[in-house]
């Protein structure tokens, strides 16, 4: 695993709980995350940013890659200037578009001769099978984003850069896949055990909880006390490697929490 992040403190404060860092939260999202804002400089008004939607593949570096058609105007436009970006979003940050997890991954992107795509063709096919359908049409062909630069927005004051070196050697989370899972189950049958353990971490006066990340070393809780909403980390008293070791940690922490309440 990659060395996890541990916030900045003072000597007086607490330590902060430790959290993966910017560049495996990033790799991270950009497996989760089903679509992308795909930014090329627009032929039409020179110099113009131009936005369109699109899904991608990833290599096994993480590299952004596109099946597009020369029909589509950010086709054109790469094959013009292959400066491009894409832009993610935490699924389901919808709801809470400032607070959720983004990045931008920036980068050339070139087309892939149709003699070396058969491995960017598997693993783009993996992740959208239904575009086998027309992966073979003559006019789409497959593209790869070469990656140049990442900058990564965990919400709120969490923030920074992280180079295509740091992002390309990093690990996806083991919890990426389940996390939405885990999180909507939680959520859903177990909301009072999440009330007590940010009871029993310190925010006392806590009247909703609700989980709204997951990773190996720990989680994020958004709470409601009273009229106002903040957030908390808590860890996990040891690093998780697979899903199936999440269901007996947040057990063992509930009972604990539920000792110590005297509940």
């Amino acid at each position: 695993m990659s060395q996890h992040s541990t916030p900045m403190t003072s000597e007086t404060d607490p330590p902060e709980p430790p959290e993966p860092t910017y560049a495996e939260r990033a790799r991270t999202l950009m497996h989760i995350a089903p679509v992308a804002t795909f930014c090329t400089t627009s032929q039409k008004h020179a110099d113009w940013p131009f936005g369109s939607i699109v899904t991608y593949g990833l290599d096994d570096k993480g590299n952004p890659t596109f099946l597009i058609s020369t029909m589509a105007m950010h086709t054109k436009n790469i094959l013009a200037d292959p400066r491009a970006s894409v832009f993610v979003m935490q699924p389901g940050g919808e709801h809470d578009p400032l607070g959720a997890a983004r990045l931008t991954v920036m980068g050339n992107v070139a087309k892939v001769p149709k003699d070396q795509d058969e491995d960017i063709r598997s693993q783009y096919l993996a992740r959208h099978p239904k575009a086998a359908y027309w992966a073979d049409f003559g006019d789409f062909s497959f593209y790869l984003m070469d990656t140049i630069d990442v900058y990564y927005v965990g919400g709120f004051g969490s923030m920074g850069w992280v180079t295509a070196e740091e992002y390309t050697a990093a690990k996806v989370d083991p919890l990426a896949d389940a996390g939405p899972g885990i999180i909507d189950h939680l959520n859903t049958n177990h909301k009072d055990a999440l009330v007590l353990l940010a009871q029993t971490h310190g925010q006392t006066d806590t009247d909703e909880a609700t989980l709204t990340a997951i990773d190996r070393l720990g989680f994020h809780l958004r709470l409601k006390i009273e009229d106002r909403y903040t957030g908390m980390r808590l860890s996990f008293p040891q690093e998780l490697t697979s899903p199936e070791e999440a269901r007996p940690m947040f057990v063992n922490m509930v009972k604990e929490a539920r000792a110590a309440s005297g509940s």
